[in-house]
């Protein structure tokens, strides 16, 4: 009887087994505890440096790997049109704005003297003019001359004031300079030639591009002596303030985040954690599954969770290195 086992006995271990399956497959109907600590990964948003002119590369400052600093020159294209419409702009408005002065300045100064002595000449035709008529007059009274030699010298005396009259005229206008709708004409056009000028010197400045803030030179896409086409980026640059790390985070776990939180993130190889903080939550969940929330579908559903890091912090972190999260650190 020790050295057999009976008929019950297998039953007994039967039923043992068969009670140890159902309780696990009981135990895989019930939710999971839900942990703390997630997987994610660090991500980085690049900046695209680009000139919105074609041109040849001329000269590439930025090398992939540098860091930079805000201000710093990262390329240049070739800018021999630009330049040479900026300098043709500017003899332009040089040649109309001497144009606009000389509209404002009367005539030339011998050109002034020269209608100075036109003018003398006429008040002395005048005067001699005027001795005439009243000789003339005079003679009429005696009867010695005829009406008609009165009259001769009324018309002379007449045209000669007349004439003062014009010269003087004239003397006043040449030192007054051009009319006012002339002079508002040629300063429209020097306006105008001075938006061209902005615009030149603004097209010329685009062909050199300098970094719009400090960061990384995550990678380069042209090199020296090709042509690029305008608009297309030619620095690719990654600053500290935008990289991030991105995870997600189940269902039963986001109630208990919040923005501002703060999180401990784990890099393989580096045995202090970073600290971040909770900066987005996303509104919608990611891999829904379709039409029923039963309590075993809801552990599919996860939400997007990005952190942001101090500028220093972030410098050590790599676009695309896995990384752990664990949540509740300081929240």
């Amino acid at each position: 009887m020790t050295g057999r086992v009976t008929f019950t006995q297998r039953l007994f271990v039967f039923l043992g087994t068969l009670a140890v399956l159902c309780c696990c497959l009981t135990g895989c109907n019930r939710t999971p505890d839900v942990s703390d600590t997630v997987q994610g990964y660090v991500e980085g948003e690049f900046v695209y440096i680009a000139a919105p002119q074609p041109g040849r590369l001329e000269t590439l400052f930025a090398q992939r790997g540098m860091q930079i600093k805000a201000g710093d020159p990262l390329f240049e294209l070739e800018n021999v049109q630009e330049k040479t419409a900026r300098d043709e702009t500017k003899l332009r408005l040089a040649q109309i704005r001497a144009q606009v002065a000389d509209e404002k300045k009367g005539k030339r100064p011998t050109e002034i003297e020269a209608s100075t002595a036109q003018l003398n000449q006429a008040r002395a035709a005048l005067q001699l003019s005027e001795k005439e008529l009243a000789r003339q007059e005079k003679l009429l009274k005696a009867r010695v001359v005829p009406l008609e030699g009165v009259d001769k010298a009324r018309s002379v005396h007449t045209q000669d004031r007349q004439r003062v009259l014009q010269l003087e005229a004239e003397l006043r206008t040449a030192r007054l300079g051009a009319r006012k709708d002339q002079i508002a004409a040629v300063e429209a056009g020097a306006r105008s030639l001075e938006a061209v000028l902005t615009r030149n010197e603004w097209d010329l400045a685009q062909m050199r591009q300098t970094a719009p803030q400090a960061g990384l030179i995550f990678d380069t896409l042209y090199r020296t002596g090709e042509w690029v086409p305008a608009g297309r980026p030619v620095v690719v640059l990654l600053p500290p303030q935008n990289i991030k790390v991105r995870v997600f985070v189940p269902q039963p776990l986001l109630a208990k985040i919040h923005p501002g939180d703060t999180a401990q993130v784990t890099i393989d190889g580096v045995q202090t954690p970073f600290s971040g903080t909770v900066t987005f939550i996303s509104p919608q969940a990611e891999y829904t599954p379709p039409v029923i929330f039963s309590q075993k579908n809801r552990q599919k559903l996860v939400y997007m969770v990005e952190l942001a890091f101090d500028t220093t912090t972030a410098a050590r972190l790599h676009p695309g290195q896995p990384v752990d999260v664990r949540f509740g650190s300081g929240s």
